[in-house]
């Protein structure tokens, strides 16, 4: 288990945690605060899984991961550009 999904796990036992004191309680922006930290720390582990997935596929296929990186590069690029020529209007000043 990595650091990012272990620290992810933690803070969704002490949202959990917090969650159910505000219950307890009655104290709604306790009962708040610890739903978001749960969710905090479910998404870190997601995103610990993420990382992991990319890191293995990159390292099994490096060829594939370049050219998606540079489609990618290449969508976001032609986005940037079509965007920023509505913002000046009909005139191109490339």
């Amino acid at each position: 288990m990595e650091t990012g999904k272990v620290e992810g796990t933690v803070k969704e036992i002490g949202g959990k945690l917090e969650q159910t004191a505000g219950e307890m309680l009655g104290d709604t922006g306790t009962q708040m605060a610890g739903t978001a930290r749960e969710l905090g720390g479910k998404a870190q582990q997601v995103w610990a899984d993420l990382a992991d997935v990319v890191r293995e596929t990159t390292t099994e296929r490096p060829f594939t991961a370049l050219a998606i990186a540079a489609a990618a590069g290449f969508i976001l690029g032609a986005l940037r550009s079509a965007t920023a020529r509505d913002v000046r209007g009909d005139r191109d000043y490339r």
